[in-house]
Order: structure tokens, then sequence, then C-alpha cells
């Protein structure tokens, strides 16, 4: 199992962590399975789509700010609830194919960390199986 450290920089952020989903397959010698990328935080995610336009994951933000906006009426006494609601609907991990050594994306495809309780330290763990 490989563990990627991100530090985060603002409070709603996504952050393109293929590059170094794909590092940790060529070190862990996968030539031909399956990797889980995983985050063990409750106010965070990841998921896959577009990069190629960075106005999707900017997108992809604002929609989910205006489903679950920061300021409601939730109980929970920490202030972070719409995180918490939002890491529940994106969730915490993602599957991907790999072949040849390469991680299996489409052509605008990236891996994504999502932020939604920063600036924080954050982990992302991807093991993979043959």
């Amino acid at each position: 199992m490989k563990e990627i450290s991100l530090q985060t920089r603002a409070r709603f952020e996504m952050i393109d962590i293929t590059a170094a989903v794909q590092k940790a397959a060529h070190e862990a010698k996968i030539n031909s399975g399956i990797g889980l990328v995983y985050t063990p935080h409750t106010t965070a995610a990841i998921t896959i789509n577009e990069n190629a336009d960075p106005d999707v994951p900017r997108d992809i933000l604002a929609a989910l700010d205006r489903a679950v906006p920061f300021s409601s009426n939730y109980r929970h006494a920490e202030g972070n609830s719409a995180a918490h609601v939002k890491s529940s609907l994106v969730g915490a991990s993602e599957m991907v194919i790999i072949e040849n050594g390469n991680v299996i994306l489409g052509t605008w495809q990236s891996i994504f960390f999502c932020e939604f309780d920063g600036p924080r330290t954050r982990k992302v763990f991807v093991k993979f199986f043959s």
C-alpha cells in the first residue's frame, strides 16, 4: 500500500492526483490489475472526472456548494456539516484499472482528491491488486 500526502490550500478544492497514483503503480511494479484509491477523511473525497478544462472541477465544486451550502440549519457543533455531506455524496474511494503498468483513464479523465474542509494536511492510500 502506498500513502500519498497532500497539503490542501483552500476550503474547497479539487486536486489532480493522477500522476501520484500512476507513480505508485510503477513503484509497486503492477503490470495488470486494479487499484483502490481511498481517503480516510470524513470531510474529503475521491472522484474521477474531466481535467482538460479547469472550469469542470470549478463547476463541480460550485454545484456541490449550491446543493449543500456551507451555512444551513445543521446541528453538528463543529460547523463543518456541509463538508461531511459532500464527502458522503462524492465518496471516499475510486477503483482504477491498471494495464501494462499504466492507470487506464479516458482521454479527458483525471483522479481528483476533493477537499471540502480545508486547508489541511490530508492522506490518500492506494492499494493495488493483481
